[in-house]
């Protein structure tokens, strides 16, 4: 029996009866992605989205790798930019793009093992994603709001306490907590290694004290009696002594994160947008992040350049003719704010507009203060 929670073995869907047909050679180029060292769960994804097209392609007809062309592929590129989902949203580019790189490789393999006379797929042009910014970050008193939720009073609220712990202080992905042993964390050093991360990469990073401790009060209190085995050793454990799924893990973090009532939603990621960027924030390297998070490529780094806006904010504060109150125009925009038809303006709208008029002197004095000291020095 397959341990719960854990995937089973799956297979392309499609035809199997015939040979050299489209579903056989999926399998075969899948068997050689294992081979040559890939992930099980990027073979998963691989077989997922082979599936899809190789089921579009035998409604139509087309069951031999031999009988897909370049136009049959664009054909399906057409229709994968025309396919609603369930809530009747189109798919996002992103995801067109993931069902569009199997079939790619497919191709390719297939050409190379001389299994087809030509590459059909060699010059069909990929569709572009956007690179979009992520929808929600946590400020550092929103991320502590959502880490009082667990009712650490319970056994499994004081895992979840350690896991969200765990997801601030280190960034790490869903699958990489997951995937982390007990003697993984070496509380002595203040580190935790991560193996077999994404693309097979192991990495060390270091992890906060706080996180150490929740952690150490669920080895101590907690995993004693959710074990069942004396030979697991998975860090954090199910109440059935096994490891956590992504879809459980993913919805008890949402569950907080709503609970939280902070007015934003997300799940285990939105813990690694806000650690990156609040450190950002902090002034550290990004390069220093790149490796906490474990990017291969710095540009994917630099995401968090662009969500990090108070360092932004500030040189806007103290460049922009507009930060301080001297110039002439500045002078009468704030006379609009105070004189303009006041009738208008209710007593409240009033003392608004004074609070904001307030703080613009105080930054303006506070630019002056810092201009005026650097100039002595």
């Amino acid at each position: 029996m397959a341990r719960r929670g854990h995937r089973k073995l799956q297979r392309v869907a499609g035809n199997r009866s015939l040979a050299r047909g489209l579903t056989a050679r999926a399998e075969e180029f899948l068997d050689w992605l294992r081979v040559k060292n890939y992930s099980e769960r990027t073979i998963h994804c691989r077989r997922v989205n082979l599936s899809y097209f190789i089921r579009w392609s035998e409604e139509r007809g087309f069951w031999q790798p031999e009988e897909i062309t370049k136009p049959i592929l664009e054909r399906y590129q057409q229709w994968l930019a025309h396919k609603r989902k369930r809530d009747g949203n189109q798919l996002h580019s992103r995801t067109q793009y993931g069902r569009v790189v199997p079939i790619k490789m497919l191709f390719k393999w297939l050409t190379r093992q001389n299994h087809i006379l030509y590459n059909p797929a060699s010059e069909l042009e990929m569709p572009r994603y956007a690179h979009r910014l992520p929808r929600n970050v946590f400020t550092a008193r929103e991320a502590e709001t959502v880490l009082m939720q667990p009712d650490v009073k319970h056994p499994l609220g004081l895992r979840d306490r350690a896991i969200l712990e765990t997801f601030y202080s280190t960034g790490i992905r869903r699958i990489e907590l997951i995937a982390l042993a007990v003697s993984d964390v070496d509380r002595e050093r203040g580190t935790i290694m991560i193996r077999e991360g994404k693309g097979k990469k192991d990495r060390i990073i270091p992890i906060g004290e706080r996180a150490l401790a929740w952690i150490g009060k669920y080895l101590d209190e907690v995993r004693p009696g959710l074990l069942r085995s004396p030979y697991e050793q998975t860090l954090f454990l199910t109440h059935w002594g096994e490891s956590i799924t992504a879809s459980n893990i993913s919805s008890s973090m949402a569950r907080y994160i709503e609970a939280a009532q902070i007015g934003k939603k997300g799940s285990c990621h939105i813990f690694r947008h806000t650690m990156a960027t609040l450190m950002l924030e902090g002034g550290a390297d990004i390069r220093y992040i790149q490796a906490m998070l474990g990017h291969a490529n710095l540009s994917t780094t630099e995401v968090y350049t662009h969500v990090s806006i108070q360092k932004l904010k500030l040189i806007h504060s103290q460049t922009h003719p507009a930060a301080n109150l001297n110039s002439e125009s500045e002078a009468s925009a704030s006379a609009e704010l105070r004189h303009d038809r006041p009738s208008e303006f209710t007593e409240e709208q009033r003392r608004e507009r004074a609070a904001i008029l307030a703080k613009m002197r105080a930054a303006g004095a506070h630019v002056r203060i810092e201009k005026e000291t650097s100039f002595r020095s």
